[in-house]
């Protein structure tokens, strides 16, 4: 069932304009905010949404602190608990996302923004639509919505799965390696050509060899003033090394993450520079 625009604007009445309008912008990864700039774009002009229906620019605010955060979790998304907080304090009238999938990927964060805003009276509109939390249809299209955004999340991590294992069947996948450890053009696994780095790695093999513990290798490594070489999992690809500060755990997994597989891959690696923690 279709709902009219004019059914539609009886819903925004003067105590809802009567509060802030919250646009809500957010992509999945880093990737997507410098790749997909367009999609960011089109969240930003949400703000033309807000204004056409009825609130002034400036009690329109955009809240884009989760851009290159994936929606899976509320628990990093600074965000969106910012969000959360201005509904639960009767601040927002209005809340203004492209779609579900932008404020939400998970259930338990959409029905908590869904019962918030059906407690305080907030409507939450798209591109297209405006929904009242507390009308039961609106509420059901609400509902599903959410449910599909998490399902569409499940489809792609599987074809994500699908396709690394259609990969390592061929030979192809490539894992990401520690700092130690590098790819070459060829594909093949070898020493960081970064002689700093092969340094610093050198000098931790060594000292956890003669002090035989990755709380006193810290320990030494923070006295001298010395950074270890990380390369993160997250942001662009390939991924850079960084250099952060010593702490225990970092230095017992790097030690062994890099032992590991310097002893367990083919290819032309000198093993004689690793001698000195085997």
């Amino acid at each position: 069932m279709l709902i009219s625009s004019t059914v539609a604007d009886e819903r925004l009445t003067t105590a809802h304009r009567a509060k802030l309008a919250y646009v809500y912008v957010r992509q999945s990864s880093v990737n997507q905010v410098r790749q997909h700039q367009e999609s960011t774009e089109l969240q930003y002009r949400l703000v033309d949404r807000a204004i056409g229906l009825g609130w002034p620019p400036e009690r329109v605010q955009v809240i884009d602190e989760d851009l290159g955060k994936s929606g899976a979790g509320g628990v990093d998304r600074h965000g969106f608990q910012k969000l959360i907080a201005e509904i639960g304090l009767g601040n927002a009238g209005l809340v203004v996302s492209l779609d579900a999938s932008r404020l939400a990927r998970n259930n338990r964060d959409w029905h908590q923004l869904l019962e918030l805003c059906s407690v305080f009276g907030v409507l939450i509109a798209d591109g297209e639509r405006l929904y009242d939390p507390r009308a039961y249809h609106d509420r059901l299209l609400l509902g599903l919505s959410g449910i599909m955004s998490e399902a569409e999340l499940h489809q792609l991590r599987m074809r994500l799965h699908q396709g690394e294992r259609q990969k390592a069947a061929r030979g192809e996948l490539r894992l990401p390696l520690p700092a130690g450890l590098a790819y070459d053009r060829a594909g093949t696994i070898i020493l960081n050509p970064d002689e700093e780095v092969q340094a610093r790695l050198h000098l931790v093999f060594a000292k956890f060899r003669e002090l035989q513990s990755a709380r006193r290798v810290m320990r030494y490594l923070d006295r001298n003033g010395l950074s270890l070489p990380v390369r993160p999992l997250l942001g662009p690809s390939p991924h850079e090394i960084v250099w952060r500060a010593p702490d225990s755990a970092r230095v017992l997994s790097l030690t062994l993450a890099n032992f590991e597989l310097v002893h367990g891959v083919r290819g032309p690696l000198n093993m004689g520079s690793f001698s000195t923690i085997s």
